[in-house]
């Protein structure tokens, strides 16, 4: 788990190389004021466009393997509320703070870009890396109530992507409600032994139930198997 609390993280301001764009600061004190204003803007402008695309390039990073992203609006959260809400997360999702324009600019053309409609506000990004996608957001709702924030709208998620899909604040408890994997490989296990009508139920379930399904009826003959050549020798 990480979170970045700042674009402007004291960890990420490394010394910048001497060269023609980041002019020596002994010379500097020795142009003219004027000259010496153009330069220091010049330098923070550079500053602040690498900044940009190291963030770009973070959130691009926490794209592979994500399953699901969803957005926190975090106003008015203190230092000490990221960092519980941090260490209550799962291991495999992580917290961003990061702008919005950053954020879209990192996902567009890509499936994630269906995050547009919440992109706007103080949003923490939360990125999961696991299917379990209930006990990924579950945290942040023991979080809110914890720290009183059921009732102030702001603070709720502000929407997510999954599977290329935009949902809603209101539409959160159908992704909290989401079968788990143990959930569904006993689903499949048990249609296998049950009438034709059941299995025709399963086969209509969304496409990652049925992925998990077929996953897990596969690994059923695999240990069968293996017991049967165990046995034979």
């Amino acid at each position: 788990m990480e979170i970045s609390l700042s674009l402007l993280s004291s960890s990420s301001l490394n010394p910048l190389p001497l060269t023609p764009s980041y002019p020596n600061p002994r010379r500097l004190r020795l142009l003219p004021p004027h000259r010496r204003r153009q330069q220091q803007s010049i330098i923070r402008s550079a500053i602040s466009r690498t900044k940009k695309e190291e963030v770009i390039e973070t959130v691009r990073k926490h794209l592979e393997g994500c399953y699901l992203i969803a957005g926190i609006n975090y106003s008015g959260f203190t230092v000490k509320q990221f960092e519980q809400l941090r260490r209550s997360l799962p291991e495999k999702t992580n917290l961003l703070v990061a702008k919005n324009t950053l954020v879209y600019k990192a996902v567009e053309g890509t499936k994630w870009a269906a995050l547009e409609p919440c992109m706007k506000g103080q949003n923490c990004w939360l990125f999961v890396h696991t299917e379990e996608i209930p006990a990924a957001l579950k945290p942040y709702r023991d979080f809110q109530k914890d720290q009183k924030l059921l009732l102030l709208e702001e603070n709720d998620y502000t929407g997510a992507c999954f599977e290329g899909k935009f949902y809603g604040p209101r539409d959160f408890k159908v992704l909290e409600t989401m079968p788990s994997r143990a959930e569904v490989y006993a689903k499949l296990l048990g249609s296998l032994k049950s009438p034709a009508t059941a299995l025709v139920g399963t086969l209509r379930a969304p496409a990652r139930d049925l992925v998990l399904v077929l996953m897990a009826y596969v690994k059923k003959l695999e240990d069968e198997q293996a017991v049967a050549s165990a046995s034979a020798q």
